[in-house]
């Protein structure tokens, strides 16, 4: 259901019943001085059930008496709590950050806001939720469907509601940083089998399909955003702790509850299709034009869905540094404009429908600094299968390493370490290791071996060292003698130079680096011996995740900057 169906508070304006108590830091009902009860928000429409009751009107306390003269009052000065719980509620794709915060006097409030949210099972294919004590993974997806007031005039009316605009957040166990990981919707991938309970509470499953575009894991066939989950863990290896889906509608209220966001254009652009028509510079939209800016892709780039996905990426990153300045937390009225609004926009799975569990999760997220917010796009490139390419497919090396990286908790910008964790990590002798001087590609004399890594890897590992990487004095040498867990590479104290070369093209550890002796290759003279393990991931592709950098060529952009759209 989208938001302009569901029901709200029509009569009373929550805004005006709810102050800010500059004593407390709590948002508190203000009781009207002719009434004995405060006003309660309307019950949602189409509901039969009474309103609750009010609270009984709290009791004026008596002035306390003064001290007597030349006595001190004992009494120690009420400290001061803290400011209202800022809440950061994380919404589906183009909508991604939402700040409420109400006071413990809210109860009622809170029960309205907890109807307001929409939920849809996840149907097994989460872990079963977020942990406060673990990494963050949520499935943010923002869908094509065209339901509600003054959407009817956006290209396929008919959509079920596709996954459009789809997103992996993932937030650092020590939540120092966050990745945005936009995913495309033309990227062609396998959607599986999706077990998928149906109206009635049965359980359908809806057949897999190969080789079709990402976003038809949502909407296509009947499928649900527990199928877009099990699509993003197919393809990317990491399991959603909790997904959240918004439309059109999201776009435009909480963009116009938030007051604006500010956006730049380095052209000016007047695209038809999404109705966006603005001169180069910056601008503060919101509402309808907010939704023609994260909707527009003609005019800017090169016209397709990736050119679309940097100017949204620029959208949230504004919206997330307005969310979070003082003008909105600071703002009573902005912020319940905002409670209702985000609850309204969501659906969420079943395990977040709660203000309790949305409160966790933004708090969660609320510590984050945006400098150490990423926003990046899945490695992709032109199909070859098409004449002329209208989807994409994966670059394999480069988006195993982005993939890794999300799943390995790594950081894709440089967040300042405390020195005692550095040290725990990395032992002075094993850093050492990879410290000193490197040889050319030309100059490494490996030989490659497979202990453990499937049938094959060697062969391809070679392949690729002597073709992409330029270590042409490379060979295969079969099996080794035994299996083994990690890669390592064991080389003779003359060879270090090569080592280290070497290290930094498979992207091994110092752990990894075996310092022994040479054994000879196939012309007779001494080489290193490479050994694929069983944590061998493919040719090309880093074996160390926690000291592997993000691909140079990688599409990103951080959340504290702005950037204006070519």
């Amino acid at each position: 259901m989208d938001a302009q169906g569901r029901g709200r508070a029509e009569d009373i304006d929550p805004a005006d019943q709810w102050v800010l108590n500059p004593e407390t830091g709590d948002y508190e009902l203000r009781l009207p001085p002719s009434a004995p009860q405060s006003p309660i928000p309307a019950p949602r429409r189409g509901s039969s059930a009474p309103a609750p009751e009010a609270p009984a009107p709290r009791r004026r306390r008596a002035a306390p008496e003064e001290p007597p003269p030349g006595r001190r009052d004992r009494r120690r000065p009420a400290k001061k709590k803290s400011r209202g719980k800022k809440i950061l509620l994380w919404t589906g794709g183009t909508m991604a950050f939402v700040v409420l915060a109400v006071g413990a006097a809210g109860y009622l409030y809170l029960q309205h806001l907890n109807d307001n949210i929409e939920s849809l099972p996840d149907d097994g294919a989460s872990t079963g939720g977020f942990q406060k004590d673990q990494a963050i993974n949520i499935l943010l997806i923002g869908t094509d469907k065209r339901t509600g007031s003054g959407n009817d005039g956006y290209g396929d009316k008919g959509s079920a509601g596709h996954a459009d605009t789809t997103i992996l957040l993932h937030v650092a166990k020590d939540r120092s940083n966050a990745t945005a990981l936009s995913i495309p919707r033309d990227l062609i991938v396998d959607v599986p089998d999706c077990p998928t309970t149906q109206e009635d509470g049965s359980t359908k499953v809806i057949p897999g399909s190969s080789g079709v575009r990402f976003n038809t894991s949502l909407g296509q066939s009947g499928r649900t955003p527990s199928c877009t989950m099990r699509t993003v863990t197919e393809l990317t290896g990491v399991t959603p702790d909790n997904f959240m889906v918004a439309d059109f509608n999201a776009v435009k209220t909480l963009t116009s509850a938030v007051g604006g966001v500010e956006v730049c254009l380095a052209k000016d652009i007047d695209d038809p299709d999404s109705h966006l028509k603005l001169p180069a510079g910056k601008h503060t939209v919101e509402g309808e034009q907010a939704l023609a800016f994260v909707r527009t892709r003609h005019s800017v780039g090169f016209g397709g869905d990736l050119s679309r996905i940097e100017i949204q990426q620029q959208f949230l990153g504004s919206l997330m540094r307005k969310l979070k300045s003082n003008d909105t937390l600071t703002s009573p009225t902005k912020m319940v404009k905002l409670a209702e609004a985000g609850t309204e926009a969501l659906t969420v799975d079943a395990k977040l429908k709660s203000i309790g569990k949305l409160k966790d999760l933004g708090l969660e997220l609320g510590k984050l600094d945006t400098k150490n917010l990423t926003f990046a796009t899945v490695p992709v490139k032109d199909n070859p299968a098409e004449k002329t390419p209208v989807t994409v497919v994966l670059k394999d090396g480069p988006a195993q390493q982005v993939f890794d990286m999300v799943k390995n908790d790594v950081s894709f910008t440089e967040v300042k370490k405390k020195e005692k964790e550095k040290k725990e990590k990395e032992d002075a002798a094993v850093a050492a290791r990879l410290e000193g001087e490197k040889s050319e590609p030309t100059e490494i004399r490996v030989r490659v071996l497979n202990g453990g890594a499937s049938s094959g890897s060697a062969g391809r590992e070679l392949t690729y060292l002597q073709n992409e990487a330029g270590v042409t004095k490379s060979e295969n040498a079969g099996n080794a003698p035994a299996e083994v867990a990690k890669t390592t590479l064991e080389y003779a104290p003359d060879q270090a130079d090569q080592a280290r070369a070497l290290a930094e093209i498979l992207g091994l550890s110092g752990a990894a680096m075996k310092p022994g002796e040479s054994v000879t290759n196939a012309q007779g003279l001494p080489a290193m011996t490479l050994t694929l393990g069983k944590d061998f991931k493919g040719a090309g592709v880093k074996l160390d995740a926690t000291s592997a950098k993000a691909p140079e060529d990688l599409q990103k952009s951080t959340a504290d900057k702005v950037e204006c759209a070519k």
